[in-house]
């Protein structure tokens, strides 16, 4: 997901992948990011960064890039150049703004935690490189699935600036391919099996063309 996919949405759905929030040494989780791209094709990694400062997130993110995907921060966007990392990724969209002025001419900037179609649209307006729907909170909990659904179709069918919709389970992959989601996020679908789970994802994506 560098900047110039950000402007033109490539032809097909790629993934996205959401970190869990790093929790003490960074190496488990390191392991597992490189367990994952070693068998599927990512555009971006959302890095949570939880307690650690930039020492314990260099790693995954040269893991990431290593791998050809844009590596975005989660909520900080101080943590972007000491980890060298693509860009940063807002909740909501007071927190964009800030994104934005930091990122700007390079980086990414994308926004989540959009509540209405009202804070959506402000998101595109302000120049958001992408937005997203559907991501679970901290505690895991998301808004209903219909609501993605919903707000993905409604944004593919009108707005340029590409989007990331959350999928938990593959049939919802299957409908977020089939609204037109620029990109689809996932988590455990890769995190807890990403040989088998890589390989499914591929056969709900190939026949939109994107592996």
């Amino acid at each position: 997901m560098a900047r110039s996919d950000t402007i033109t949405a490539p032809p097909a759905p790629r993934l996205y992948l959401l970190l869990p929030p790093l929790a003490g040494e960074p190496g488990p989780l390191l392991a597992q990011l490189r367990d994952v791209t070693a068998h599927a094709d990512l555009a971006a990694v959302l890095i949570r960064p939880g307690e650690a400062g930039a020492s314990g997130l260099r790693d995954l993110v040269a893991a990431g890039q290593e791998a050809g995907a844009a590596c975005l921060i989660d909520g900080n966007a101080a943590l972007v150049a000491a980890t060298k990392a693509d860009g940063v990724h807002a909740a909501g969209i007071a927190a964009l703004k800030g994104a934005l002025a930091a990122m700007r001419p390079d980086g990414i900037a994308g926004v989540g935690d959009l509540r209405t179609r009202h804070d959506a649209m402000s998101a595109g307006e302000s120049g958001a490189d992408y937005v997203m729907f559907g991501e679970p909170d901290p505690q895991g909990r998301r808004s209903p699935f219909e609501t993605t659904r919903e707000r993905a179709q409604w944004w593919a069918e009108i707005f340029e600036t590409p989007c990331v919709a959350y999928a938990r389970t593959l049939e919802e992959v299957e409908v977020l391919v089939a609204v037109g989601a620029d990109f689809i996020a996932v988590d455990n679908l890769l995190l807890d099996d990403p040989e088998n789970g890589a390989r499914a994802l591929a056969d709900r994506l190939a026949p939109a063309g994107a592996f």
